[in-house]
């Protein structure tokens, strides 16, 4: 399974363009901010002290949640493309078998995924800090990189159920192309989630993503948020809700309810990933014993 793990990251890390259009919607968004929505956002809340670094560390949680998503989907597009080439067939009658070689799949993409938010965090926060002197506490930054672990694995196996239906190279890059534009506006990153219309902010809660990123600027923005929204607590929720620093159900969400919601989608991804591979196993020693 090792020797599965290294080919796939060596693999995703040759191909250098493949590496940047995984990021692209990353970039997107970071760009976007800069050259078009930072200007008209600070205008709208410049009441609000430190607004300029609240916003920037806002916009460094979005762009990581989408980076999650978009890297882990990139890598595990190679499990599709072996699938299309009959590599895998061939692979599952090693030693490996099914369940540990398509385990060597989901674990080399949250390797991508933690390295390239990794990656990203360092961009962002260096490129905020000359400009801006945005700065991150060592408990913020604790918390963010425990955070980029969780976040990969829970895109990860999301992305492996998604990926299921997809059996051609060709469908795979027109998804990919579907997910990088839309994760950006999914995680409220090119829109802030408050502002957006009642059904799409409904459609916001089904999004895994949406709840990684709220976790980030919660993560990012709570002592900066404290020290803006002083004796403000009515003016602080309203912030937090706009913005989807917290999402709303009847209730603002809690970081414990945030985390809770994103263990079930985990849950229940794993077994929706797993399941057809198990079914496998299972008729294959079956047919076995059959013999």
């Amino acid at each position: 399974m090792m020797a599965m793990i290294k080919r796939n990251l060596l693999l995703y890390f040759r191909n250098r363009s493949g590496v940047f259009f995984s990021l692209l919607g990353a970039l997107i968004s970071f760009v976007l901010y800069l050259v078009f929505l930072k200007k008209s956002m600070l205008a709208s809340w410049l009441q609000v002290p430190d607004a300029k670094v609240l916003l920037d560390n806002w916009l460094i949680g979005g762009t990581l949640a989408i980076t999650g998503i978009t890297t882990t989907l990139t890598n595990l597009s190679q499990l599709v493309i072996d699938q299309e080439k009959q590599v895998t067939a061939d692979l599952e009658l090693t030693d490996a078998g099914p369940l540990r070689l398509f385990t060597s799949y989901l674990v080399s993409a949250t390797i991508i995924g933690i390295s390239m938010q990794i990656v990203m965090l360092g961009i962002m926060w260096g490129g905020f800090y000359l400009t801006d002197g945005l700065t991150l506490t060592l408990g913020s930054f604790v918390n963010v990189v425990g955070l980029i672990v969780m976040s990969s694995i829970l895109a990860t196996a999301v992305n492996a159920v998604i990926i299921r239906g997809i059996h051609s190279e060709d469908s795979l890059g027109k998804l990919g192309t579907i997910v990088g534009t839309a994760s950006g506006f999914l995680v409220g990153t090119y829109i802030p989630v408050g502002t957006m219309p009642s059904l799409a902010q409904n459609l916001v809660k089904f999004i895994p993503g949406s709840y990684v990123a709220a976790l980030y600027r919660q993560f990012l923005m709570d002592g900066k948020l404290t020290t803006a929204f002083s004796g403000q607590t009515t003016a602080r929720r309203h912030f937090e809700k706009l913005m989807g620093i917290r999402l709303n159900w009847s209730t603002l969400l809690t970081q414990r309810a945030t985390y809770q919601i994103m263990g079930l989608i985990f849950v229940i991804a794993v077994v929706l990933a797993f399941m057809p591979k198990w079914w496998q196993v299972r008729r294959q020693r079956r047919q076995i014993h059959e013999r």
